[in-house]
């Protein structure tokens, strides 16, 4: 298991790397994480433009402390090659992989990451949106430099010949395989888009379920989107005066040579307590995250 800090990423916004205007406006929006995109938001015409674009921004550290991550187009295509070298030079916080279906993917891409001179701190992110990939989601979540799963849910269910439901259960099983290998290696896992992006009620019930599943965060599609998820997956003030209540009964516990503390007429013990302080430090990385922005 990882012992990073804890790292806000309840919002991970998707912005088209060809559009300088949108690429401007991401540096102010209250997102916890950016993913420029080099693959699918931008046409064959603007590859090269919006690499050059992309680059030029995260050498010019334009988003402040949030994170930042190049997703790149695959290996397999014209553009990918160049768009690794280029990012690994930008120095972003991680390189997205599209398309993942096992840990050679993974493998390619750090080869070439190194032969560019990407800094060690540019880490791997992988998307995990072919049924392939879902099958493979172990062995790929062992790889070197890798630190987080994307679910590709619109690709997923393409390829299942699936159906967008409300429920999510064509592609629950895809969901659930990719959280437990994510969380057995440490790894953060950030759940698929939510397509109607003026349904804020839709998106609150999708952003409601993948926070109940373990998610860390929602990739989401539109600024408009952000609000919603930030609230959704940020510790309420209610989980955070019952998280630092139950850390000091514990800790008066323990002082007294007991095991067990009851907070509220339940049980807390250890395990319960490591929930606690991690809603504790995520609230609070949030907060430093929040006045870094502005």
């Amino acid at each position: 298991m990882s012992d990073a800090p804890v790292r806000p990423r309840r919002s991970v916004l998707y912005m088209p790397g060809a559009k300088t205007r949108a690429l401007e406006k991401a540096a102010g929006l209250p997102a916890d994480a950016l993913i420029l995109d080099l693959e699918d938001a931008v046409g064959p015409t603007e590859k090269d433009l919006a690499r050059d674009l992309v680059a030029a921004k995260v050498r010019a550290k334009a988003f402040g402390k949030r994170e930042v991550i190049i997703r790149v187009n695959g290996l397999d295509t014209l553009w990918g090659d160049a768009d690794v070298r280029a990012a690994a030079a930008a120095g972003p916080d991680a390189i997205l992989i599209p398309k993942v279906n096992s840990p050679a993917d993974i493998a390619a891409v750090a080869a070439i990451m190194d032969e560019a001179g990407a800094p060690a701190r540019t880490a791997i992110w992988a998307m995990m949106e072919t049924p392939l990939g879902i099958l493979n989601a172990q062995a790929i979540a062992q790889s070197p430099r890798l630190t987080c799963f994307i679910l590709g849910t619109n690709d997923l269910v393409k390829d299942l010949n699936a159906r967008h439901t409300d429920d999510r259960q064509p592609v629950i099983t895809s969901l659930g395989i990719c959280l437990l290998a994510a969380k057995a290696y440490g790894l953060a896992c950030i759940d698929g888009v939510y397509n109607a992006y003026k349904d804020d009620a839709g998106l609150r019930t999708s952003c409601e379920q993948g926070l109940a599943m373990g998610f860390d965060g929602k990739t989401l599609i539109h600024p408009l989107q952000l609000a919603v998820t930030n609230e959704v997956f940020a510790p309420s003030a209610a989980d955070l005066d019952l998280a630092a209540r139950q850390v000091a009964a514990f800790e008066d516990t323990r002082a007294k040579g007991e095991a067990v503390a009851v907070v509220d007429g339940k049980i807390v013990e250890n395990l319960h307590v490591e929930t606690a302080n991690r809603q504790l430090a995520l609230a609070a990385a949030i907060s430093a995250l929040e006045a870094d922005l502005g």
